[in-house]
């Protein structure tokens, strides 16, 4: 019984951006519990990639081009996928870029371009997918979120300012849609080990040494650590939840860090 309360079988997944790191991490974790897995890029060289490693580990898995920003292509490709692979019954808004520049020398347009992407194209694509499962009477909704939802950093102002709104879209769409038996949550991961922090993921590196003694875990996170959430907030088990952030992150957000004398 309380195995079948992550089971996805016959559901069908659709995460955003979902062609390589975190996101096909967590697309491959929804996929092994039974879902379909459908993801979308702007790329159709990176699309086609992806689904030949999705099929390569025996996962059932489509891909479709088009842009989250642009509503009237997300309103056309919603409905190409329930036509084509099936109702859309778990979405992780995971597609998401970062520019990283101070404050004083980063254009509007660059601030605009984040905000853009990574809190205007949930709104998008939740409230078409929402739809959906309204009539259908029930759903789940994911926002990859950041412990940048919480925190400031130093030259990630336009991301720290989405992150923080789509924490707070997260809890108005729970807030409006979770009498339509729609759960709408937020993961918000920490510093994980993806090919993008390779290079700064070594012994003596000042990032890296700081990253494995600012996190109580004292490591990386590794993608995999955030399939358990995603099933989660994906599956039976959350039926109650709504409008919380998950942080995935080793504890970092729970502490102020070790002090310099701590040995």
């Amino acid at each position: 019984m309380s195995i079948n309360l992550f089971d996805l079988t016959g559901k069908t997944a659709l995460i955003t951006g979902g062609v390589h790191g975190l996101g096909m991490a967590m697309a491959k974790g929804l996929g092994q519990a039974g879902a379909k897995i459908v993801v979308n890029d702007i790329s159709q060289e990176a699309l086609d990639k992806a689904v030949a490693e999705y099929k390569s580990v025996g996962l059932e898995a489509y891909g479709y081009v088009f842009n989250v920003c642009d509503e009237k292509a997300v309103i056309e490709n919603i409905a190409k996928i329930e036509a084509e692979v099936g109702p859309i019954d778990i979405l992780i808004n995971n597609a998401g870029i970062i520019k990283r520049t101070p404050i004083v020398d980063m254009t509007v347009e660059d601030f605009t371009a984040v905000i853009t992407v990574d809190l205007i194209s949930p709104f998008i694509v939740s409230k078409n997918v929402a739809k959906g499962m309204i009539q259908r009477g029930g759903g789940k909704i994911i926002n990859i979120c950041s412990m940048m939802s919480e925190l400031g950093r130093d030259s990630v102002s336009a991301y720290a300012a989405a992150k923080g709104g789509l924490k707070m879209l997260t809890k108005n769409m729970a807030t409006e849609w979770a009498k339509f038996n729609i759960q709408t949550n937020g993961i918000g991961p920490g510093y994980f080990a993806t090919t993008q922090t390779a290079p700064i993921r070594v012994d003596g590196h000042p990032f890296n040494d700081f990253i494995i003694s600012r996190t109580p875990a004292a490591r990386w996170g590794e993608p995999e650590d955030l399939q358990g959430a995603a099933i989660f907030l994906s599956s039976k088990a959350s039926d109650f939840v709504n409008g919380h952030i998950l942080y995935v992150d080793g504890g970092i957000l729970a502490t102020i860090g070790k002090p310099s004398n701590e040995i």
